[in-house]
């Protein structure tokens, strides 16, 4: 029995000796972006946004009378709130841009392979039609066939009517001689 050799063939992925890193994927940041604008365009998403503003305000009120740590001021103008709903603005636009980008891509697609189906449905369509003339074009020509078969059968009648006339008359003039 023939051993197998045990050495690494270069046609042949191998899994020895080789360690990969996972690197991140276009496709999970795109995934992300578009769970994240669909996520901010939800009901959910502005209730929470609107009782984190409510509940961050009502703390900052409370703790300057109360004299609590606080990590804003009503007398500033809630500047760190401000601070972080810019910053969350800053963030929502690009990534809703991202996945709006993703979408066209996907509806540019489907566009591409709509306009491909509708081409070959359309190709069918003629190939069906041709085939439709050329099969009503060959019955109508087996019809006139059959016309034609017709009409020269009672030709033929006719000439060999006439040829039999001919005989019977050819017979009689060479009776009479």
């Amino acid at each position: 029995m023939a051993r197998t050799s045990r050495t690494a063939r270069l046609d042949t992925p191998g899994t020895r000796g080789v360690t990969r890193t996972q690197t991140p994927s276009r496709d999970r940041f795109g995934r992300f972006t578009e769970w994240v604008a669909r996520a901010m365009g939800t009901p959910t998403f502005l209730t929470i946004l609107t009782l984190f503003c409510a509940l961050w305000i009502g703390y900052t009120m409370l703790a300057e009378q109360n004299g609590w740590w606080r990590f804003d001021s009503a007398a500033l103008g809630f500047t760190a709130l401000t601070l972080i709903l810019s910053l969350q603005a800053s963030y929502a636009a690009p990534l809703i841009l991202l996945a709006q980008n993703r979408q066209d891509d996907r509806d540019r697609v489907q566009i591409e392979q709509d306009r491909q189906r509708a081409e070959r449905n359309l190709a069918d369509t003629e190939y069906l039609a041709r085939e439709i003339v050329a099969l009503r074009m060959a019955l109508e020509e087996r019809s006139n066939q059959q016309i034609t078969r017709d009409v020269l059968r009672q030709e033929l009648k006719a000439l060999l009517a006439d040829l039999g006339d001919d005989e019977r008359a050819a017979e009689g003039r060479h009776d009479a001689r």
